[in-house]
């Protein structure tokens, strides 16, 4: 596919007489560019690996190399790396040496650079921000990364869509698209966070979603409104659970980083076919599993250790920093240490749950406790079994004098 030397002038002039693009996946964002393309007075062909039907005026192709054949760009829209790297496989040989292969789909740095080596300076790699409303009102923010000639040749493309920013290179374009899809996964999360307290404190969601208009988080809120209201919401899902969370998978192997939005994202309990704002109404934890962390505070509130033997499984041990020594308590130890009366400033005593995080079985909690001059943080691990439900099975903590 490296084009020949000195070809690009005369591919330049071949972009203006013939405008024939294949757009290879006719998803949300596919469809939606493929039918966008189409309006602008491209020949648009179409072909999807699920069988969709081509939208409006764009042309159906029944297979990926028909729909190629005759194209000047080959524009990808496709799910992950693997997509892409399978159907250019499989088109490679049916791609003309003067065609430029324009990929908008979210994948992996690596993913990327793989692709750009393997096709040479016919290869863009175009990742866009934005979703179908900004398709078709050609407001799409594209990154894009190419050999100069590339991009000329594919920038008339890419603007039809949006507006280009140029990246350094395909790795750093993939990137800089994950990081952008971490921003907003931690604006669901943080409405996720906002509506649970409001529910908490009995606030009617209308109302809290009004309030939250006003602020940072209120383009989302009014994108998103018909869908954070629960029901069916009459418009279509822009951008799925699934998709957001396999972009936050991609950036957190990529960096090498935590990233807690890899997992906070998808959540067991939403379909990952739904629309990004669900995550944002999944429900707090249930009684179930906070019950045991309730009872431990009873236990410090009361000084009653049968409060510590209802919230810790039997094997349970308790284990920090203690004096300077590494200490590990059995359960039957740290029941010990409790006098079976509450300490005499109970009263100016506080404990409060700062997080907790539930996949299936087990869980992950955190709790502040203030007890006088002594500030403690104590870090949970959950298990639920068929016998014992909800149980601590070990703590660790730390204590801030």
């Amino acid at each position: 596919m490296r084009l020949p030397q000195g070809s690009w002038c005369t591919t330049v002039a071949l972009m203006t007489t013939q405008n024939t693009i294949a757009v290879l996946g006719l998803g949300r964002m596919g469809g939606a560019m493929a039918a966008r393309l189409a309006s602008r007075g491209y020949d648009v062909v179409g072909w999807t690996r699920s069988g969709r039907r081509a939208p409006g005026a764009v042309r159906g192709a029944g297979k990926a190399h028909e729909a190629v054949a005759r194209a000047d760009v080959v524009l990808l829209a496709l799910f992950d790396g693997p997509a892409c790297q399978e159907v250019l496989d499989d088109v490679h040989g049916s791609l003309r040496t003067d065609t430029v292969v324009v990929n908008t789909s979210t994948i992996g740095p690596a993913e990327a650079a793989r692709l750009a080596r393997q096709f040479g300076p016919s290869y863009v790699h175009a990742p866009v921000l934005g979703s179908v409303p900004a398709v078709a009102a050609g407001a799409l923010r594209i990154l894009a990364a190419a050999n100069p000639g590339a991009l000329a040749r594919a920038r008339p493309v890419l603007e039809a869509l949006g507006t280009v920013r140029d990246a350094a290179d395909a790795a750093t374009a993939a990137a800089l698209k994950l990081i952008a899809n971490n921003g907003l996964a931690g604006a669901v999360l943080a409405l996720r966070d906002a509506l649970r307290q409001a529910d908490a404190l009995g606030l009617p969601r209308d109302r809290t979603l009004d309030i939250l208009e006003l602020g940072g988080l209120g383009g989302l809120v009014a994108r998103k409104r018909p869908f954070l209201l629960g029901g069916a919401p009459a418009v279509p899902a822009e951008f799925t659970i699934g998709a957001l969370g396999k972009d936050m998978a991609l950036l957190a192997d990529a960096s090498n980083t935590p990233l807690r939005s890899a997992t906070g994202v998808a959540d067991e309990a939403v379909d990952p076919e739904a629309d990004i704002a669900a995550a944002a109404t999944v429900p707090a934890a249930g009684e179930a599993v906070l019950a045991p962390l309730r009872a431990y505070v009873r236990g410090h509130a009361t000084g009653d250790p049968a409060h510590f033997r209802a919230a810790f499984l039997p094997s349970a041990h308790v284990e920090g920093v203690r004096d300077g020594a590494f200490v590990s308590w059995s359960l039957d130890e740290y029941c010990a240490l409790f006098p079976g009366r509450p300490a005499p400033d109970e009263p100016h005593r506080s404990r409060r749950v700062d997080a907790i995080d539930v996949h299936g079985s087990v869980a992950t909690a955190t709790m502040t406790l203030t007890h006088g001059t002594d500030t403690f943080t104590d870090v949970f691990l959950l298990v639920h079994t068929a016998h014992d439900g909800w149980r601590i099975a070990n703590k660790a903590y730390h204590r801030h004098t």
